[in-house]
């Protein structure tokens, strides 16, 4: 392949793929136009099973100071009303750094500046960088590095 000849991608059709997939509860849907293929999947929900509660051998176990330590702190979708709340546009593996071994794009408590660069998600070998849609303090980092993430999926929060 010659250089500079990479793969061009429709992020329009993607999305639409995407929101086609979401709406219809499908898991995985592929389009072919020619020799060019884009395929769309999600991952489907963990499904947790209960365990039988262990025989009543005594008395229980008093509750572990632990439990009772600060609250956690919020999950992601505690932050999806947030109004400062960057989305992921496609679907793809996240990279909170430009390259390994390298300072993340963005920590948490820094200042950005609308445009500036707060991670790359890589959707079929194509590096799409993530912009801040406003300037201000990066309150929340959502993701990890290298994590697989889905279209519309919380990804960081700016105040």
């Amino acid at each position: 392949m010659p250089e500079g000849s990479g793969i061009q991608v429709d992020t329009a059709l993607v999305r639409e793929l995407a929101e086609l997939l979401e709406s219809s509860h499908l898991t995985e849907i592929e389009v072919k136009d020619g020799d060019r293929t884009i395929r769309v999947a999600r991952t489907a929900a963990a499904v947790t099973q209960g365990f039988a509660p262990a025989p009543n051998w005594g008395p229980a176990p008093a509750p572990a100071a632990a439990a009772a330590a600060a609250p956690a702190a919020p999950a992601a979708d505690d932050w999806k009303s947030h109004p400062g709340l960057v989305k992921s546009p496609i679907v793809g593996t996240a990279y909170l750094t430009p390259e390994p071994g390298a300072p993340p794009f963005v920590a948490e408590g820094a200042s950005v500046v609308a445009g500036a660069t707060l991670l790359i998600i890589e959707a079929m070998k194509v590096m799409n960088p993530i912009t801040a849609p406003k300037s201000g303090k990066v309150v929340k980092v959502l993701i990890r590095s290298e994590q697989p993430v889905e279209y519309d999926e919380p990804l960081v929060v700016i105040e």
